[in-house]
């Protein structure tokens, strides 16, 4: 029989899991501005993928796309890891609870 607290967290599984469906496109790393020698500016994005860094020049009208899909892979990371925490603590709930 399932008590308040395991519902709770069920109930949070699936909340998580639509949340997941929602978001858009996401791409790892990070954006950052920087300086060429004759004073220009540009964005660059970093990231690691598969072992191995990679950095990648941004054309200034594609930057406010990019900050989205970072800001929908730091999401995706953030899910997940509460989906995996409150799994781990329903697999530990059910192990408590006699069948």
């Amino acid at each position: 029989m399932k008590n308040k607290s395991q519902a709770k967290r069920e109930v949070e599984v699936i909340a998580i899991k639509e949340a997941l469906r929602q978001l858009g496109p996401l791409h790892p790393g990070s954006l950052s501005q920087q300086k060429r020698a004759r004073g220009e500016t540009y964005c660059q994005l970093s990231f690691s993928h598969a072992g191995k860094g990679h950095t990648l020049y941004v054309r200034p009208a594609a930057v406010a796309a990019v900050r989205r899909k970072i800001g929908n892979y730091r999401r995706f990371r953030q899910l997940t890891g509460k989906w995996i925490a409150l799994e781990v603590e329903l697999a530990a709930a059910r192990r408590r609870t006699p069948s």
